[in-house]
């Protein structure tokens, strides 16, 4: 499991270096999320979500106002939800989630990261049988056996729980991203080290030295792209 988180955290630690492009994604995906319904967080989950997960990577109140206040203000600009999946070297495979108002344009960045960079772009469902959407928690304000006392009392179903060194980590079924969240809210958790929905790999690959280098610089490509708003892989670079 251990492993496991630690490409998590290698990835949040790698994203919190470029905190300008974060806050932009962010401010978009906040964007779209009070669309989808009303822009208030205790009647709109998926804006509950999005803004927890801000709250994580420290994304400024003005950001999260501003693109709150632009959803209210019946903006026009329409946004569609899409996922890209393909192979890096070695084995290794890739999601790319995006958010985008021209699906032409995102599609061919997309690719042309991919080939530029050692990738290739497959057809939907060639790598996302191999992840499982996963909620993931961190925390440091409990013990392990604290949260699993929490989890039983709450009568929530979580996955796994287990210790790191920054603390606690829950993992967890998507639908059950609320009520642990809310369990550990009423436990009187007041932060989160991390608090995702993501796509966690069932197994991860081992890639040569040699071509590390140019794994990375695929990922960085990806991500870099003004669409991309998350990007996984089962690439495990070792402790």
């Amino acid at each position: 499991m251990g492993r496991k988180w630690n490409n998590i955290k290698e990835k949040k630690a790698s994203k919190d270096v470029n905190t300008s492009r974060i806050y932009s994604k962010f401010g978009l995906e906040i964007y779209v999320a009070a669309r989808k319904g009303e822009p208030d967080p205790e009647s709109n989950r998926d804006l509950k979500v999005v803004l927890e997960r801000a709250k994580t990577y420290n994304v400024p109140r003005a950001i999260i106002d501003r693109a709150i206040e632009k959803a209210k203000g019946g903006s026009d600009e329409n946004y569609e939800v899409l996922r890209y999946e393909g192979f890096g070297p070695s084995g290794s495979m890739i999601i790319v989630d995006a958010l985008t108002n021209n699906v032409n344009r995102t599609a061919s960045t997309v690719r042309s990261a991919f080939n530029k960079n050692g990738g290739s772009m497959g057809v939907s469902g060639s790598v996302a049988y191999m992840f499982d959407a996963t909620a993931v928690f961190g925390l440091t304000s409990k013990t392990l056996d604290e949260v699993f006392e929490i989890m039983l009392e709450a009568d929530v179903n979580v996955r796994d729980i287990f210790d790191e060194d920054e603390g606690v980590i829950v993992y967890a079924e998507p639908d059950q991203y609320h009520a642990v969240q809310e369990a550990l809210k009423n436990a009187g958790v007041t932060e989160f080290s991390v608090a995702e929905l993501i796509m966690l790999p069932q197994s991860y690959v081992t890639i040569p030295e040699d071509v590390q280098a140019q794994f990375e610089k695929l990922i960085d490509a990806l991500e870099d792209l003004e669409d991309v708003q998350q990007v996984y892989h089962n690439v495990d670079f070792g402790e």
